[in-house]
């Protein structure tokens, strides 16, 4: 695997005004885009930022955002982003596209409670109203809450498990998901307030009872989207 060297003696002026450059004219120079964000350290592209700003009395970020699109700028957020704003602004492309949930999930579940604030703090301080109320905005019935809940949820971070809330807590899903006769809102609970532990343990005991995992379950069609966390 390639390792990236970062240049210890570049100027974030003369970065800052390259980038001005590369957005002016037609079309924005994406190569240069690439050839400095793509290779200078965290710390120097916080030292870009900055200096772009006080330069210019514009947002590099903001800027970006005008000038890209797609793959292409979900990975210059990875690149001068600190990993709340970054999150924040991938949460944000997801809800206005209206399509990768998934970003959503990954993000409420992964991240431990303390980041998830963290990010909700960032989200606020950069659109001016909060992650919950763009998410309940933008989705509607089950998936709204489902999404909501977790976006707003506290985890408990602990390795503790229940073995028989695990069994039970299968069973609830099984229902939901298999046989289409639960409740949405008991999986939604069971989604929302378990911890990542616990909830692992219930997904292994609905494999160890019923054969297959539940995101096998899912894949064949049942009217449950929103089954996939990582």
């Amino acid at each position: 695997m390639a390792t990236l060297i970062a240049p210890s003696n570049h100027s974030p002026q003369e970065d800052a005004e390259a980038l001005r450059k590369a957005f002016e004219g037609w079309g924005t120079d994406e190569n240069t885009v690439i050839v400095i964000l793509g290779h200078r350290t965290v710390y120097q592209r916080q030292q870009i930022r900055r200096v772009y700003e006080e330069i210019y009395q514009e947002d590099l970020v903001k800027r970006l955002e005008s000038e890209i699109k797609g793959d292409f700028e979900k990975a210059v957020y990875r690149w001068i982003l600190e990993p709340a704003d970054r999150d924040a602004v991938l949460a944000n492309v997801a809800i206005k596209s209206g399509k990768n949930y998934n970003v959503i999930v990954e993000i409420a579940t992964i991240l431990s409670p303390e980041e998830l604030l963290a990010v909700r703090r960032a989200y606020l301080n950069r659109y001016k109203h909060s992650l919950e109320e763009d998410v309940a905005a933008h989705t509607s019935g089950h998936l709204r809450q489902l999404l909501v809940g977790l976006v707003t949820a506290f985890r408990h971070v602990g390795d503790e498990i229940n073995p028989k809330l695990a069994q039970s807590e299968a069973e609830i899903l099984h229902d939901a998901v298999k046989e289409k006769k639960g409740s949405y809102e008991e999986t939604i609970r069971v989604l929302t307030t378990r911890s990542r532990t616990q909830l692992v343990a219930t997904f292994n005991r609905y494999r160890e009872i019923h054969g297959t995992s539940i995101s096998k379950v899912q894949k064949k069609g049942t009217p449950h989207p929103f089954i996939s966390f990582p």
